[in-house]
């Protein structure tokens, strides 16, 4: 049995296969197209996965779609009648739930497939159901509290329950216009941050400022007794205006959330190009003291109606790694499974497995302990990108077996040389974990601002994250948990803070990966031969990009290794330098 699973019409559009229900494929659409959180109809992802498989598309048996236009439907049209928003906003809602209702018949045009007969495949699950599936029945856990945050799917913003073997069940949720997701989104945008997909800049930001605002962020929103939370509609304008959002292929863009009633809270608004003040990045420390208080509120009672030691986590504010190595301090939950791409890419693998699980009754065949679900590259191919390379321009390439690779690969990076790493299948979610990263040394202080100017191009307050052995943990950080998919920020000992200064943020913390031998035998090795070394089982881990989507195939990691100052290439078995004699 084939499942096709569809994230459409959303940020970070994606599309993946399960075959018997294990996990074949997935990809974001991004990935493809270059463009990141591309929102539209995934037809690229779509057509890789089927070529991956070997199959076609009329050999997929059903089609599940991670969001269901008729769910809340009552609730949407009293909230739209009381309401009367902008009729441009409703124009806008309307034409997107069009999209998702016929979107068979695109999808039809797009395979030449009978519309009519590919319509009656398709299901249409829920959007937060997609995401509570997209971490349960994929985790390791037969029972566990589920959970899921973001900013709105499918008239949702949270969603809390229970999982039991193949079944989820709900207990409560809160629904439009009161949103937790919604809420950190104006905060970002109130500080210059415009761009899709732009919080995790504020979590940032946040370890540089003291959150002296929390006591006014108080006043935006209010506890409620069911373990929920209602906002202080005052200081937004989604609920009456509407939010203009941007789906329909593309980069996706998110309207203005935030009131005037915000500025006369907190002061005035931070303009785009406006430098950076403390003032800012104390209101960072504030929005996500608030959203921590929010989160361990929702936790609390979310253990106390379950009675679960294990977590399963997903949504948009899953990426919200700051406040979720904090979980294991702050809550009673002791165990926690939160899925590589929590985000809404995630939603296409939790549709599939939903319709498998819940709805087919099918026992669970899958544990997610692996983010490399993209594709991956022949050697004859990288044989020839590289033969491409040398008219290119002049460069040293030699092509080692994997012991010397790994030796020649480490003693650089023990040299403080910046090493991008392309190897085996792509990563699925927003974070390179060892297959399409870039590698430096995390003892050389100087080597964060590098990497920040010269390669990354980005703001300089942003952090970077250690890869770590995952024997290793407890003897840097004061949490001894593993962290496969780099999507907790633990506090790194003291003692070891000098050790490794390009990976430490300023609260003394970082974002880390546990790498083991079993899920990465290679990178596992070169992180080990870093460590024979210099002393150190630690690595500077950063996605392989520059302003753009996570490098996908072997010809845009060597242009990004170009049109940078990475000092080294290493492409499966070749390893790359510029020849500067």
């Amino acid at each position: 049995m084939y499942i096709l699973g569809i994230n459409a019409y959303h940020g970070d559009s994606s599309a993946c296969l399960i075959k018997d229900g294990k996990l074949v494929v997935a990809l974001e659409e991004e990935r493809i197209r270059r463009i990141k959180h591309w929102a539209g109809l995934p037809i690229k992802a779509t057509q890789f996965c089927l070529d991956f498989a070997g199959i076609k598309f009329g050999d997929v048996d059903y089609i599940a779609v991670s969001r269901d236009p008729k769910a809340h439907l009552l609730n949407k049209i009293i909230f739209t009648l009381l309401r009367l928003p902008k009729i441009t906003s409703v124009i806008d809602r309307l034409n997107n739930r069009r999209k998702i209702r016929g979107f068979y018949k695109e999808l039809a045009a797009a395979f030449n497939a009978n519309g009519q007969k590919l319509k009656n495949k398709i299901y249409n699950i829920e959007h937060h159901r997609s995401h509570l599936a997209s971490a349960f029945f994929v985790s390791p856990y037969e029972r566990a509290a589920v959970l899921s945050i973001d900013g709105m799917g499918d008239f949702i913003s949270t969603m809390w329950g229970i999982g039991k073997g193949n079944k989820i069940k709900v207990f409560g949720q809160v629904k439009y216009p009161h949103s937790l997701g919604f809420l950190y989104t104006a905060i970002t945008q109130y500080l210059g941050f415009w761009k899709y997909g732009d919080e995790y800049k504020v979590m940032g930001l946040s370890a540089f400022g003291k959150p002296i605002y929390l006591e006014n962020m108080r006043k935006m929103i209010k506890f409620k007794h069911n373990g929920g939370f209602k906002l202080t509609l005052d200081y937004f304008i989604h609920q009456k205006k509407g939010v203009k959002m941007a789906w329909q292929g593309g980069e996706p863009i998110l309207g203005k959330l935030y009131s005037d009633k915000l500025i006369e809270l907190l002061g005035p608004a931070r303009g785009k190009e406006e430098s950076l003040t403390h003032r800012h990045e104390n209101i960072a420390a504030s929005v996500q003291a608030l959203y921590e208080e929010v989160f361990f509120y929702i936790l609390d009672n979310l253990y106390e109606k379950t009675g679960c030691d294990n977590l399963c986590f997903a949504g948009g504010t899953a990426q919200n790694s700051l406040a979720n190595g904090k979980i294991f301090r702050n809550s009673k939950f002791k165990d926690i499974y939160i899925p590589p791409a929590g985000s809404d890419a995630g939603t296409a693998v939790g549709a599939a497995y939903y319709l498998y699980n819940q709805i087919l009754y099918n026992p669970r065949e899958f544990v997610m302990s692996s983010s490399f679900w993209g594709p991956e590259y022949s050697e004859e191919n990288l044989k020839s990108q590289i033969s491409n390379l040398k008219n290119r321009g002049n460069f040293l390439i030699e092509h080692l077996d994997d012991k010397k690779l790994i030796e020649k690969a480490a003693k650089f990076l023990a040299d403080s040389k910046v090493v991008g790493w392309f190897q085996g299948r792509t990563e699925w979610g927003p974070r390179a974990l060892g297959n399409r990263s870039i590698l430096a040394n995390p003892c050389d202080p100087k080597i964060k601002d590098i990497l920040n100017l010269k390669i990354k191009k980005r703001e300089s307050f942003r952090p970077f994250a250690p890869a770590i052995l995952e024997e290793e943990v407890l003897n840097y950080f004061t949490e001894n948990k593993p962290v496969p998919f780099m999507e907790k920020v633990f506090s790194i000992k003291p003692e070891k803070r000098k050790i490794i200064p390009a990976v430490v943020h300023a609260d003394g913390t970082g974002r880390l990966q546990t790498v083991s031998r079993e899920n990465n035998p290679l990178y596992y090795d070169l992180i080990k031969e870093f460590g024979r070394l210099t002393g150190v089982p630690i690595l500077i881990n950063t996605s392989f990009n520059e302003n753009e989507p996570i490098v996908n195939k072997p010809e845009e990691a060597i242009n990004c290794f170009l049109r940078t100052d990475m000092d080294v290439l290493v492409l499966g078995n070749y390893i790359v330098l510029r020849n500067t004699k």
